[in-house]
């Protein structure tokens, strides 16, 4: 399959996630709470996974260890400063959140998120197909507790259900415009440096937001529970990763 067209694909997958959400109304809090939880483990190790294991170590390919170093920090600075400037919440457990702004920058908020997310995923199938499905992989799997998040902030922040559905959907879409745009117009050079620093960003998220929730739960058995799925998602990415050299 040609490389745009798998981006075209995943990104618009991306976007069908903002429907996650809506599966949640027929569900019970205590079992979204449930499933919240293990996706949010599985995510976090994932995605530490995925960002060391697979992005970064692509990066050492073509840019000096000092080089990608420098550049996966700046990652990590960029998405901890974009946070807090544009205020992005995430309710991985499923609680009921505060609304720090107003519905319509979370929807803002998310856009860019999603445009950053679109230029990822073009980088890294430009780079090489198994790595934009590695990478679309950790994309697509912390958007699912991120999008119900959403909705839910949407929701408490008493916008309609069908309304909160729809532009969510509109916010995740940004992500097929980042694709479009990262494979017409990104240059080698920006798609080498935008592995190490997807690799940064998502280190970030794992770490402030997805591991801090884990440690809400005060039960030992569930805190467990949550490891378990937490190793379970970095030992895929490198099973994957083992994998993919037996096929080389």
């Amino acid at each position: 399959m040609h490389v745009l067209l798998w981006i075209l694909l995943v990104t618009i997958i991306d976007g069908l996630v903002a429907f996650a959400g809506a599966f949640t109304l027929a569900l019970r809090d205590k079992t979204v709470r449930k499933v919240l939880f293990a996706l949010v483990a599985f995510s976090a190790g994932a995605m530490i996974g995925g960002g060391l294991l697979h992005l970064l170590a692509e990066s050492f390919k073509s840019l000096d260890v000092d080089s990608a170093m420098l550049i996966f920090i700046v990652g990590f600075s960029a998405f901890f400063l974009i946070e807090r400037l544009l205020h992005w919440h995430h309710c991985h457990a499923g609680e009921k959140c505060k609304v720090h702004t107003y519905s319509y920058m979370i929807l803002f908020g998310d856009g860019i998120h999603n445009f950053i997310d679109g230029l990822v995923i073009a980088a890294a199938f430009i780079t090489d197909i198994h790595l934009g499905l590695i990478t679309s992989f950790l994309i697509i799997g912390h958007e699912i507790p991120q999008e119900i998040g959403d909705f839910a902030v949407l929701l408490h922040g008493g916008m309609k259900k069908r309304k909160a559905l729809l532009y969510n959907f509109i916010s995740q879409l940004t992500a097929v415009l980042g694709g479009l745009v990262g494979y017409f117009w990104l240059t080698n050079e920006l798609r080498i440096f935008m592995l190490p620093f997807a690799a940064g960003g998502f280190i970030y998220i794992a770490a402030s937001d997805l591991i801090p929730e884990l440690h809400k739960e005060p039960k030992l058995g569930r805190a467990m529970l949550a490891f378990m799925f937490f190793v379970i998602g970095v030992l895929l990415m490198l099973a994957i990763k083992i994998f993919a050299k037996g096929l080389v």
